[in-house]
This record gives C-alpha cells, sequence and structure tokens, in this order.
C-alpha cells in the first residue's frame, strides 16, 4: 500500500514534467509526413531514448554533471537552444512536408529535450529522494509508456483537423515551440542569475 501510494507521488510530478498534451502537438509537427512504418519506428525510438536518458541520468547525471561542473541551467539553455533552432526551421520552411525526414529525429529532438527534457530529469533526480528508486523508475516506465501510446494516435488528430487544418496547426505549434525553447534559455539564464 505505501508503495502504491509513493508510486502514485512520483508518477503525478513525472508526468507534469513529461508534460505530454504539450509535446503532442510538437511530434505531429516535427513528423508530418512520415507515415507507417517509419512513424511507428521514431515513436519507438523516441520513448526508448527517453526512457534510457532519464534513466541513466538518474544513476549518474548528478555526479557527471559535478564532475564536469554542468548545471541544470547549463542543460536548459542548451535544450532550448537546439529546440528554437529546429522550430524556426520548421516555421519559415516552405516544404509541403517533411517525407524525408532525418531518421534520427526520433533520439533528438522528440526522445530529447523534448520528451526527456531539463524539467524531466531534475524531476526524476528529485522524486528518487522521497519516493525510493523502485517507484521513480516505474514511474518514468510509465509516463514514457503513455507518451508512446499518445504519439500512435496522433493521426487521428489529424485526420480530425484536415490538410489546411493540420498546416495551420503545424505552423502555430512551430511558433509556440520557438517560443517554449526561448523560455527554456530564459529560465536557464535567470536561474544562474539567481533571479529564480
Amino acid at each position: 500500500m505505501e508503495f502504491l501510494e509513493n508510486l502514485l507521488k512520483a508518477f503525478i510530478p513525472m508526468f507534469v514534467a513529461v508534460d505530454v498534451v504539450g509535446v503532442t502537438p510538437f511530434f505531429i509537427n516535427v513528423t508530418r509526413g512520415i507515415k507507417g512504418k517509419a512513424k511507428k519506428k521514431l515513436i519507438v525510438q523516441s520513448v526508448i531514448t527517453a526512457t534510457l536518458v532519464t534513466v541513466v541520468f538518474l544513476f549518474v547525471g548528478q555526479a557527471l554533471f559535478d564532475f564536469l561542473g554542468i548545471e541544470i541551467p547549463d542543460f536548459m539553455i542548451a535544450g532550448g537552444i537546439i529546440i528554437f533552432i529546429i522550430a524556426s526551421h520548421d516555421l519559415i520552411s516552405r516544404e509541403k512536408a517533411r517525407v524525408t525526414a532525418d531518421p534520427t529525429i526520433g533520439v533528438v529532438p522528440l526522445g530529447t529535450p523534448l520528451l526527456a527534457g531539463p524539467a524531466v530529469l531534475a524531476t526524476a533526480i528529485i522524486i528518487n529522494k522521497p519516493y525510493g528508486l523502485p517507484a521513480t523508475l516505474i514511474s518514468i516506465l510509465l509516463n514514457f509508456f503513455v507518451a508512446g501510446v499518445v504519439f500512435y494516435f496522433s493521426d487521428t488528430v489529424l485526420k480530425l483537423l484536415g490538410e489546411n487544418g493540420s498546416r495551420a496547426l503545424s505552423k502555430i505549434m512551430a511558433l509556440v515551440l520557438c517560443a517554449f525553447g526561448v523560455m527554456m534559455i530564459r529560465k536557464g539564464i535567470m536561474t544562474i542569475a539567481g533571479l529564480i
């Protein structure tokens, strides 16, 4: 009973950090024009990448960052820059669809930093202390599994929106994603400056 309570307490903040609802429109935008097995492969790639990055970081992240002198705000700034560059390209691109997309987008930016971003990595370390390693690991696995399922059914969203609606959403989400990248950079800088 206590374990289930700890699991729930670990799951909720991780769910908020993963933010699958907020990430899904970005997934739709980045994978636009990719269908069938290629899209399924990207989903699996992104979920596996996010899971491995988060689990490895849970065990060695803090020690590695301490050794290299890297802090979470540094990671936020780097992740924000990557997201901003990718989203900017999508925003100004006039290509009809990204049918020949880079096969590594499941790793970057989908796996990390969109799914396994600074918030997720920091949350993994934070929840490990009060709720224990088993509850933390299971909450990580469950959250990324949920993300994979939501990504898998993202085509349904596209069908509901139609071609023009999906194009409009794609550009809007690219703009929002640019802002998200800027926000990560801003928070990283403000944290370093001691303002938050």
